[in-house]
């Protein structure tokens, strides 16, 4: 798994565009705390990634993978909240919970292959 860089990744490319997709569609909700803390959580999901893919070592590299994981949590619990106040259209919302859990998923494997690398 060596020469495999992050922009190369399907779940970067994924997390990403997801965090863009957030970013324009919450740019004039005017509670900013909210909007901070949403569009940080989704952030975190493709900088972790990168981040991971950029340590020398798998053990570094599973350390971020499994940070931008729990982000994968964190945006999806934020979503749900965002939907019941009405900051987040429920069409909108569902969609990014669905991306957010196939990521996670992504994630899940790419977490167990590199375990798995570890253990050879």
């Amino acid at each position: 798994m060596g020469g495999l860089r992050f922009e190369d990744l399907e779940v970067w490319k994924k997390a990403a565009r997801l965090s863009a997709d957030i970013y324009r569609q919450l740019a004039t909700l005017k509670d900013y705390g909210f909007r901070d803390q949403i569009t940080r959580s989704g952030l975190s999901i493709s900088s972790n990634v990168a981040e991971g893919f950029e340590r020398t070592s798998q053990k570094e590299c599973l350390v971020f993978l499994s940070y931008a994981k729990g982000s994968c949590g964190e945006l999806r619990s934020q979503v749900y909240i965002g939907m019941e106040i009405g900051y987040i259209e429920k069409k909108i919302g569902a969609e990014w919970i669905n991306k957010a859990k196939e990521i996670s998923s992504m994630l899940s494997g790419l977490i167990s292959t590199k375990r798995k690398f570890l253990e050879k």
